[in-house]
């Protein structure tokens, strides 16, 4: 229990930090360079690498778009509902529903624009920070990871459940920023927000769960 309350405490240290930074533009200079960087010099419109990489691009990002992790969660929860663990779906619907909420939030809060450096293609209808892929496939994915290594006693499997979790997640972020639809500190911020929120919402259903005698 330190352990996530630690891991949630250095999340949210880095959401505050970058949105400060963010906030007194010092990471303008930053972000602008890793985006041109991405790109192929002398003709910003494409994506560094062939141009196949674009479309897997944009494969990877629908994994983090909010029809496709409603998805997911709606199917992970109706299983759970099956297997009458209704405390744990439950949570799983609550925390998610409650993510995105938080996600649009801070959206509203921040206002940042979004990448105009050159045109991506994608249609954006929201702000900029926090990358709402990046912060809502963050609190999915750990939070389904950490599900699932509940389910096993090996420590082999909770190894590779909760890689594939961070690396959906990862990819997921790494996407927005090729694709340029979104500045590095907008991911960052995202993927450190989903954390904590992943983390808070396990925390708080271990200390009911143990106040309830392990009711599921």
């Amino acid at each position: 229990m330190l352990g996530i309350a630690a891991a949630a405490a250095f999340g949210l240290w880095v959401f505050i930090e970058v949105a400060e930074q963010v906030l007194e533009g010092e990471t303008g200079s930053f972000d602008r360079a890793v985006l041109l960087a991405l790109r192929m010099r002398g003709n910003p419109v494409h994506a560094l690498g062939p141009v196949w990489m674009e479309g897997v691009a944009r494969d990877i990002t629908a994994l983090g778009s909010i029809p496709v992790l409603s998805l997911f969660v709606i199917i992970v929860a109706l299983f759970l509902i099956l297997v009458r663990r209704w405390w744990t779906a439950f949570f799983v619907l609550l925390s998610t529903a409650g993510g995105i909420a938080v996600t649009f939030l801070l959206k509203h809060v921040f206002g940042r624009a979004r990448p105009d450096l050159f045109p991506h293609g994608d249609i954006v209808v929201s702000a900029s920070f926090p990358s709402g892929h990046a912060m809502i496939s963050a609190l999915v994915y750990l939070t389904l990871g950490a599900l699932v290594t509940g389910l096993t006693t090996s420590r082999t499997i909770k190894a590779y459940v909760m890689l594939v979790a961070l690396g959906l997640t990862a990819i997921v972020g790494a996407s927005r920023v090729y694709l340029g639809v979104h500045w590095p500190t907008d991911v960052l911020a995202g993927w450190a927000a989903g954390a904590v929120w992943a983390l808070a919402w396990w925390t708080l259903v271990e200390l009911a769960r143990i106040r309830a005698g392990g009711v599921k």
